[in-house]
C-alpha cells in the first residue's frame, strides 16, 4: 500500500492513465466497452447532479441503528450499495453522482461516518470498501453514460493529534500549542511524529507528518481547525537546493488528488470548505486539476468548491469571473447558497418573488464584463434546495406540502445553473430533527426506500426530461417576468406567497415558467418577449406539478406581450412554444391590459421591452422608482 507520493506506483498509474484504450464492464449481464480515460462532458449544463453521504445511501446489510435517527456514527452505507442502486439512479435521470470523500479517515473515531477528517489521503476508507470497489462503482456508472465526483478536501486532516491540556480541539491562540500525534488508537503520544508508523496513526503520506504544516493554534474563525479537525497551513514555503522556493503542503494534496483521477477514472471534485482555504492555493489546485486531467485526455474535468457567502466573496474564486488580478482562472463553480437562501423560502411563501429578481440582478452586475452572455453564468453555479449541512430538508414530510416539493425542485431545474438533489429527496426523506444528523438518514432502512413508483420519484424524472429536451433551461439567459392578474397592473411580485415568473432564452426560444407560491388560486398574465413572440403564437403546458394540460395563446396591446395562465395553489406550470395561430376574437380586450410604461429592465424582463409611458395606475411612478437593498450583500434591482 503507498505510503509516499514518491512512490514509483504513483508515477505508474499517471502514465497508464494516459494511455487510452476500452474496458469491458458487465451492466445487468450485458457486456459494454467503456473508453479509458472516460472523457468528460462537453458542457457540465448538460447534467444534473445526485449528491450521496456514502455511509447513508445504500448496504446490503440494515442499518446499525434506527434509520432515521440523529446518528452520529457509522450506519454502514458503502461503495457496492451505491453501485448496486445506479440503474435506479440511472432510470430518475441522473447524469452525474457526487460521492461524500471516500478516503480514509480516523480509524478509531466511529463518528468519521461523514468523511471530512481525512487521515489518509491516499487510500479508500475500508468502512466503505475497497479500491476495487471504488474502481468498479465508477467503471459502472460511466457504463450507463453517469458521471462520478469525489468530495475533497483541502483545507484540514482529521482529529490526528490532540492538545497538550485538551483532548480533541483547543480554543484558538495566537501562537501554536503543544502537540501530540495520536497512535492507531487514537492516543495522543508523539510531539514529532515518527518517519514510519502504523497505517492509522498519525497522517498519510508520510510527506504530511510534519508539525509545521499545520496550524496548531486551535480553532477559530476563518483561520484555525474546523472543530476537531486540524487545519493545514497551505501558505507554508521552503527553499531548498533541489526545489527552491515551493509550497509543501500545497504539493502533497495537489499530487495526491492527482493520482486519485488517474487512478479512479474520476470526472470531477467537489471541494469541501472552499472559503477556508488560503485563497491563492485554493485557485491553484483548481487550475492543477484541470491541466492535469487535460494531460490524460479529461478535457472538461470539474471542480465545484463550498463558498458559503455572498456574490462578491464567490467571484473570486470560480471560474474566468474570478475577479482577483492575476493570471489564474480558478475552479469552475462554486455552491450556489445565495440562491440558496432564497429560492427556497420564495418558493415556501416567506420571500416574495422579488427577491429572486434583486439577487440575480446582483449577480450580474458582479460578472458585467466577465461574461459575452448572462447565460453563461449558469456554468458557474451548482444550485441546490438543500444539503448534508443544514438542520432541516425542504421537505418537511407534511403530505400537505408535497405539491411545494415539486414546485422547488422545478424551480431549481428550470432557474440558471448546474442543479443538485440531495439524496433520498425522491423518496420523501424530511429529517427527523433540528441539526444536521437530522437530514443524514439512512435511506436504505426506510420501508419500500428505492421506490421508482414514487410520486417524487416520478416527478424528478419528469422535470429531468423536460430540463434535457430544452436547451433553453441549460443555457439560456434568464429573465424575470413582470405578472398581472386583472390584465392592466403589471409588476414583479414583491408580497409574500406571490407568483414566481421568469423565462429562459436561447436564440428564438423562450421558456416560461410560473409558480403560484399562495394557497389560493391565481389567473393573470404573464408577460413575454416581444420580438420572439408574434400575437397567437401558441404556447403548451410541458409541465404542471398538478398534471395540468393546455395551451396558452399570446396577446398583444398597448405594446405589450403576454400569456394567461390559471394555477391552483402550489402549482408550477413550465410553458414552451407550440405554433402560431391566427388572431382569435376571443383574444384578451386591449382595455384589459391598458399598460405602456418606458422603462427598460432587460435583466426582468427580456430583450425588446422597452415601454412607453401611459396610461399605467398612477402608482406606477412610484413603483419603478423603488430600489430595494439587501443587507447580506449589498444587492439592489430596479423593478416592480
Amino acid at each position: 500500500m503507498l505510503s509516499s507520493i514518491r512512490d514509483p506506483k504513483i508515477r505508474e498509474v499517471i502514465e497508464k492513465a494516459k494511455s487510452r484504450h476500452k474496458e469491458r464492464v458487465l451492466v445487468n449481464g450485458e457486456i459494454r466497452e467503456i473508453p479509458k480515460p472516460f472523457p468528460s462532458p462537453e458542457d457540465w449544463r448538460d447534467t444534473w447532479i445526485y449528491f450521496i453521504m456514502v455511509d447513508r445511501f445504500n448496504s446490503s446489510e440494515e442499518p446499525k441503528h434506527e434509520w432515521n435517527s440523529e446518528c452520529g456514527v457509522f450506519q454502514g452505507g458503502n461503495l457496492k450499495g451505491i453501485q448496486s442502486k445506479l440503474g435506479y439512479l440511472e432510470r430518475l435521470g441522473v447524469g452525474a453522482i457526487w460521492l461524500s470523500p471516500v478516503f480514509k479517515n480516523c480509524q478509531y473515531d466511529d463518528a468519521t461516518y461523514h468523511g471530512y477528517g481525512i487521515q489518509n489521503f491516499l487510500e479508500i476508507d475500508p468502512r466503505f470498501g475497497s479500491e476495487e470497489d471504488l474502481q468498479q462503482l465508477i467503471d459502472e456508472a460511466h457504463a450507463r453514460g453517469i458521471y462520478v465526483i469525489l468530495d475533497v478536501v483541502l483545507n484540514h486532516a482529521g482529529d490526528v493529534f490532540e492538545y497538550e491540556g485538551h483532548r480533541h480541539s483547543a480554543p484558538w491562540r495566537g501562537y501554536p500549542y503543544r502537540i501530540y500525534w495520536r497512535d492507531e488508537e487514537g492516543k495522543g503520544r508523539w510531539e514529532d511524529a515518527p518517519k514510519k508508523c502504523h497505517r492509522d496513526a498519525a497522517v498519510y503520506p508520510d510527506e504530511l507528518r510534519r508539525n509545521r504544516y499545520f496550524r496548531r493554534q486551535g480553532k477559530g474563525g476563518n483561520v484555525g481547525d474546523f472543530e476537531s479537525l486540524k487545519e493545514f497551513v497551505t501558505e507554508y514555503a521552503e527553499i531548498t537546493p533541489e526545489r527552491g522556493y515551493y509550497h509543501p503542503v500545497r504539493d502533497i494534496l495537489i499530487k495526491a488528488y492527482q493520482y486519485a483521477i488517474a487512478k479512479f477514472d474520476i470526472d470531477g471534485f467537489r471541494i469541501d470548505t472552499l472559503k477556508y482555504v488560503e485563497r491563492y492555493f485554493a485557485r491553484i489546485f483548481g487550475n492543477a486539476m484541470r491541466e492535469f486531467a487535460l494531460s490524460i485526455g479529461k478535457r472538461n474535468f470539474f471542480t465545484f468548491g463550498e463558498v458559503w457567502d455572498n456574490e462578491e466573496k464567490i467571484a473570486r474564486y470560480i471560474g474566468r469571473s474570478a475577479t482577483d488580478a492575476d493570471d489564474l482562472i480558478g475552479v469552475d463553480a462554486a455552491l450556489d447558497f445565495p440562491l440558496f437562501h432564497r429560492l427556497p423560502a420564495v418558493v415556501k411563501g416567506f420571500l416574495p418573488p422579488s427577491e429572486l429578481a434583486r439577487m440575480f440582478e446582483h449577480r450580474k452586475k458582479v460578472q458585467r464584463g466577465l461574461l459575452c452572455s448572462h447565460g453563461e453564468s449558469s456554468r458557474y453555479f451548482v444550485t441546490f434546495l438543500d444539503n448534508h449541512d443544514q438542520h432541516s430538508r425542504f421537505y418537511p414530510g407534511d403530505g400537505r406540502y408535497d405539491a411545494q416539493l415539486t414546485m422547488g425542485i422545478a424551480c431549481l431545474f428550470a432557474l440558471q445553473g448546474i442543479p443538485c438533489i440531495y439524496y433520498g429527496t425522491e423518496q420523501g426523506l424530511h429529517g427527523s430533527g433540528n441539526r444536521d444528523l437530522s437530514v443524514r438518514e439512512a435511506l436504505w432502512g426506510k420501508p419500500n426506500a428505492f421506490n421508482e413508483e414514487h410520486p417524487f420519484y416520478k416527478a424528478v424524472q419528469e422535470i429531468s426530461k423536460l430540463r434535457s429536451t430544452y436547451a433553453a433551461l441549460r443555457y439560456g439567459r434568464q429573465y424575470f417576468r413582470e405578472v398581472s392578474g386583472d390584465g392592466k397592473g403589471f409588476g414583479i411580485s414583491t408580497t409574500q406567497s406571490g407568483i414566481l415568473a421568469f423565462s429562459r432564452i436561447l436564440n428564438d426560444s423562450e421558456v416560461v415558467t410560473i409558480a403560484n407560491t399562495s394557497n389560493d388560486n391565481w389567473s393573470g398574465y404573464v408577460l413575454v418577449d416581444f420580438a420572439l413572440n408574434p400575437e397567437g403564437k401558441v404556447y403548451t403546458i410541458l409541465y404542471s406539478n398538478f398534471g395540468t394540460k393546455g395551451q396558452s395563446k399570446v396577446v398583444e396591446t398597448g405594446g405589450v406581450r403576454a400569456l394567461y395562465a390559471n394555477l391552483k395553489p402550489m402549482e408550477v406550470q413550465v410553458f414552451g412554444p407550440g405554433h402560431t395561430v391566427e388572431r382569435s376574437s376571443s383574444s384578451v380586450d386591449s382595455a384589459k391590459m391598458q399598460v405602456r410604461v418606458q422603462e427598460r429592465f432587460p435583466f426582468c424582463f427580456g430583450r425588446h421591452s422597452t415601454r412607453s409611458k401611459q396610461s399605467y395606475a398612477p402608482t406606477i411612478e412610484k413603483l419603478i422608482s423603488v430600489v430595494r437593498n439587501v443587507g447580506d450583500d449589498g444587492e439592489n434591482i430596479r423593478c416592480l
